[in-house]
């Protein structure tokens, strides 16, 4: 089957299942002959996307993966439907990941063996320190094949439990590829085997299959076997041109999660050069950053019944200070801070979009997560930063430095927001006697690691887990902007890695948040936000906030007016 769409092209490559006529009927929820067209810049290029994690080959395993559940704004969402994640014991901290009844769209069920795969792959059993990953003595987990599900032995308790095991790609395809099988529940066991053996020999297969076997052929026809999915949808073609790929999603018949598809195809196109002017043409779904040359146009089409939700990019907005030169003191980096004000160059950058960008008080935690409310208390921002005082020269004076203090600000010359941002921060920043330099750079890079700036106006992304903290904020952290540190810091750290409770959570990334507001280093501006445009007549499409958060995860409550 082929997209209904021929891409103006001299040379197309076509790619498809051809399974059409041996299909299973549609589920029931399915209303025949609807279709919506998205708009996307993603290429498929594997279906092991634990391997090749691009944003194309994430946005098709959002709907062609089953899974425990989803991280939404910060906080796990289960899905019993494909099984449940519970402690089993705390000390030695175990956790049992059990499946219900799911099944590939082969009607292979999934079962242990998938599990057990998916848990080597993501203890680099197959990557490049395989070796050392194999021979640590952390133990195999546990497996209960009757039951379909694995006990895991954590070395110790880890924040991420809930999604630390997955379900990438199936074992029994795995199995067959890597020891020339045809059996798949043959295939499984030998998995199974060479897993719990720590087989060297036989792991080496499976690593092959699993690194490579799952890649989309540049050319010819793609093995059915690739493209088995566990998700409500199964990818039905896959067509490549010089303009983009697009690829066909249609309903997965073997699909026993929910909810359901009601939508009989969905199909992923190149999004284009004017997005927004092919929206309700072209395209029924788009997403696009704002600007001003596409606000009106996007108000246009609300005002004929489309919707434009926008919502965070998983990147916020930031001026962070060099603890160095005029800032070496933080008497000095608080009165500069409270000489200038975020919402002023929130509302500046974001021109038109100005209520678009999102305010945020937090450099660790998005706005829209449930940790937020309690972060945004406990630091201490309002008090410190967050709230100006009256008299600002005075301020900064009294932290010793002169009138008329050079401050050379670091942005992005290409950024409309940056701009806008560093135009406000020069205006407040001169009524209390700073003199805010123009240090905008073409390459952001190269003068981030330059150090020559005293201040910079930057995008950096949300921090969703403690590595992500600590690559920021870390004493070592590799992504530090600043290269500020604090060994608490650290020890806080390592400490919210190890928790799983929920609620300490929150208290111990309050308390990491507190320490950067007293290290007085970075100012939170606002989120980055993307905008969804969707036809009218379709429905049930939720964008989620967040740099993972693909928007095709959404796509089996998506419904159309049949045409």
């Amino acid at each position: 089957m082929r997209s209904r769409r021929r891409l103006a092209a001299s040379l197309v490559v076509v790619l498809a299942l051809g399974l059409a006529a041996c299909a299973p009927a549609m589920p029931e929820s399915v209303v025949p002959k609807t279709k919506i067209t998205v708009g996307w810049t993603g290429t498929l290029t594997s279906t092991n996307a634990a391997v090749s994690g691009t944003s194309g080959n994430t946005d098709v395993a959002a709907v062609v993966r089953a899974r425990f559940g989803d991280v939404v704004d910060g906080a796990f969402v289960p899905d019993a439907s494909f099984g449940t994640v519970k402690i089993v014991s705390k000390d030695p901290f175990v956790v049992r990941y059990d499946l219900a009844q799911p099944a590939w769209s082969d009607s292979i069920p999934l079962d242990a063996a998938d599990l057990l795969l998916g848990w080597a792959g993501a203890s680099g059993w197959f990557g490049k320190d395989a070796a050392d990953a194999q021979a640590s003595e952390t133990p195999v987990p546990r497996v209960d094949e009757f039951a379909r599900s694995i006990d895991v032995t954590f070395p110790h308790p880890t924040i991420g439990w809930q999604t630390a095991v997955t379900v990438p790609v199936p074992a029994h395809v795995v199995g067959e590829r890597a020891f020339g099988l045809d059996d798949a529940m043959e295939a499984k066991q030998a998995v199974i085997t060479a897993i719990h053996d720590r087989d060297e020999s036989a792991l080496k297969k499976i690593a092959k299959a699993w690194n490579k076997g799952f890649d989309l052929p540049k050319k010819g026809s793609i093995p059915a076997d690739t493209l088995l999915s566990s998700g409500p949808f199964v990818v039905d073609g896959v067509e490549s041109a010089q303009a983009g790929q697009s690829v066909t999603l249609v309903p997965n018949a073997a699909y026993r999660g929910t909810p359901t598809p009601k939508v009989a195809r969905i199909e992923l196109v190149p999004r284009g050069d004017e997005p927004v002017a092919d929206a309700g043409g072209r395209l029924d779904i788009v997403q696009v950053a704002p600007d001003a040359a596409n606000r009106k146009p996007i108000h246009e089409l609300e005002r004929k019944d489309f919707t434009a939700e926008p919502t965070d990019d998983g990147t916020m907005w930031a001026m962070m200070l060099n603890p160095r030169g005029v800032f070496s003191t933080p008497q000095a980096r608080i009165a500069f801070m409270h000489a200038t004000s975020a919402n002023a160059m929130a509302q500046r950058g974001g021109g038109q979009w100005g209520n678009a960008f999102a305010g945020t008080t937090s450099m660790t935690t998005a706005p829209d997560s449930e940790a937020y409310a309690v972060v945004n208390e406990d630091s201490g921002f309002t008090a410190s930063l967050g709230t100006p005082g009256d008299e600002p020269a005075l301020q900064r004076s009294g932290a010793g430095v002169a009138d008329g203090a050079r401050v050379c600000v670091l942005y992005d010359r290409a950024s409309e927001f940056a701009r806008g941002a560093f135009a406000s921060l020069r205006e407040t920043a001169l009524e209390a006697g700073w003199n805010a330099v123009d240090c905008g750079a073409d390459g952001m890079k190269a003068a981030l690691q330059k150090r020559q700036w005293d201040a910079v106006i930057t995008r950096v992304p949300i921090p969703q887990t403690p590595d992500q903290i600590a690559a920021q904020w870390g004493s070592q952290g590799a992504e530090s902007i600043t290269g500020n540190g604090d060994e608490h810091r650290d020890e806080l750290i390592a400490q919210l890695s190890q928790t799983v409770d929920v609620y300490q959570a929150r208290e111990i990334r309050a308390q990491i948040e507190a320490s950067i507001v007293r290290a007085a280093v970075a100012l939170p501006i606002a989120v980055n936000p993307r905008v969804t445009i969707v036809e009218r007549g379709v429905g049930a499409v939720k964008a989620r906030n967040g740099a993972g958060a693909s928007l095709m995860w959404g796509a089996a409550t998506w419904t159309v007016a049949p045409s």
